[in-house]
């Protein structure tokens, strides 16, 4: 069955499409993107401009275009934080869903933390043991605790990469000024969470998903994409400190000429980078791994959990010395005992 899941985010609509079948893992057979760039396009009251509306209309358009042309069967569409958070979301889906024939729903920031959570434990497996988990979008920072098939903390901060760059960060290059009270506000944020997840204890193995930690990793000398997604990944908070530094003093014209930095997301990549030093420092992590598996993936693995119902397997219930005596269709059974003594 080909599957499709569309995330319209701030920079783009992206439209991955799945061969999915139950037990198998969720690889993409196909992938379109189309631009929605939204980071600039937000005005003092929260909402977003009509142009960026248009934007993200015509993304959408030609999204489903291309998945009716590939002859996907099943299609989620779904807004992050950008959409979802806007003071004009409701109007800007009603205008896709009366231009592009679908309405778009919309997940808490908890329920992406959890989905997220999802595709990393699946990838990387049970030996894993605890996984800590941090994913930094355009709008939200979402951090995960967990080892067993539901994480044991999940919760979702505004510290998206996008999000601060338009309250913080107006310069470009951004002042001194700005970058040191957009630290402020980012420790702030996440001491607010940091002691909890501390008390918790230290996590096995730490991992970054999500565009923004694959192009700090990219940065820090992380194999390009072509490798293909079996070869590991990682980043330290000693190369964000380094890359910070960096980034912050050039253009976003000049970051975009930088490997792995593309162009619609030069302008966020500062403030993406502070951020997720800063959880890092935080939660005392040195290093993550990068999980090539987030959001989009974590959506279609829980509707194959859903859908893999192939036969029934039930239990029966024991009660003193009969097993399946109360279940339907069980067959009683005596269990006998017998005794080694005389007659």
């Amino acid at each position: 069955m080909l599957l499709g899941v569309l995330d319209i985010g701030s920079n783009s609509a992206q439209l991955q499409v799945f061969e999915a079948r139950p037990g198998a893992p969720p690889l993409p057979t196909h992938a379109v993107k189309e631009p929605t760039l939204l980071g600039e396009s937000f005005g003092p009251d929260g909402a977003i401009d009509p142009a960026g509306v248009d934007r993200v209309v015509e993304a959408v358009n030609h999204a489903m275009s291309a998945a009716r042309r590939l002859g996907v069967q099943q299609l989620y569409v779904f807004t992050t934080s950008a959409v979802r958070d806007a003071a004009n979301r409701d109007l800007i889906l009603d205008r896709v869903e009366a231009e592009a024939g679908v309405r778009p729903q919309y997940l808490s920031g908890e329920d992406e933390a959890r989905l997220i959570y999802l595709a990393v434990h699946q990838w990387f497996g049970w030996s894993a043991g605890r996984l800590l988990i941090l994913d930094i979008g355009g709008g939200s920072m979402e951090i995960v605790l967990g080892r067993d098939a539901e994480p044991e903390l999940a919760v979702s901060l505004p510290l998206g990469a996008g999000r601060l760059t338009r309250q913080f960060l107006p310069d470009d290059p951004p002042s001194r000024d700005q970058l040191t009270a957009l630290r402020r506000h980012v420790n702030a944020t996440l001491r607010e969470v940091a002691d909890r997840l501390l008390w918790e204890g230290v996590p096995e193995r730490a991992i970054g998903t999500s565009k923004t930690f694959k192009q700090l990793a990219r940065l820090s000398g992380a194999p390009a994409q072509r490798k293909g997604p079996f070869v590991r990944r990682y980043v330290t908070e000693r190369d964000l400190e380094t890359w910070i530094s960096r980034l912050a003093t050039v253009r976003a014209r000049e970051r975009a000429k930088l490997k792995g930095v593309s162009r619609p997301r030069s302008r966020q990549i500062v403030a993406g980078a502070i951020a997720a030093r800063a959880g890092m420092k935080a939660l005392n992590v040195g290093s993550v791994d990068i999980c090539p598996w987030a959001l989009r993936e974590g959506i279609i693995l829980h509707y194959l959990q859903e859908f893999n119902q192939s036969f029934d397997l039930p239990l029966r219930p024991l009660n003193g010395s009969t097993y399946g005596q109360d279940a339907p269709g069980g067959r009683h059974v005596t269990l006998v005992t017998t005794s080694s003594g005389p007659a």
